[in-house]
């Protein structure tokens, strides 16, 4: 197996450490599969926003990006989003957010749904995949 085959693991200091046997990311076969993030603030581990689904997709952006960032990436070369909710009511708010990250160029792929519950009582995760190079 050459090593451009073999996955490898993404991880940085810059967005929450996984808290189950996962990686923030892994790049395989020429493209980056980001975990989904929530709004765990890096340095601390704790829930940022205090409900505000607002702030919550904000800081989910933040995590995402550094995750990109030290892959070599960058969120125009992302090509699929999925974004859950816990209540499709914030759709519009989250929108407007997600898009002053992915509004640009090609707007990436996208589901959103509304899920029963997200971890640590989150209102808003996303992932993505994205491509390398």
């Amino acid at each position: 197996m050459s090593s451009t085959s073999v996955p490898q693991a993404v991880v940085t200091n810059q967005a929450p450490a996984p808290v189950g046997p996962y990686n923030q990311a892994v790049k395989a076969g020429g493209m980056l599969f980001c975990s989904g993030q929530i709004a765990l603030d890096p340095a601390s581990g704790e829930m940022v926003g205090g409900g505000d689904v607002e702030a919550e997709t904000r800081q989910v952006l933040a995590n995402l990006k550094a995750v990109l960032t030290e892959a070599g990436c960058t969120p125009q070369q992302v090509v699929r989003t999925t974004v859950f909710l816990a209540d499709l009511g914030d759709f519009a708010r989250v929108n407007a957010i997600y898009a002053e990250t992915f509004g640009e160029g090609v707007s990436p792929a996208r589901a959103c749904v509304e899920v029963a519950a997200l971890p640590k009582g989150a209102r808003v995760e996303i992932d993505c995949i994205a491509l390398l190079g």
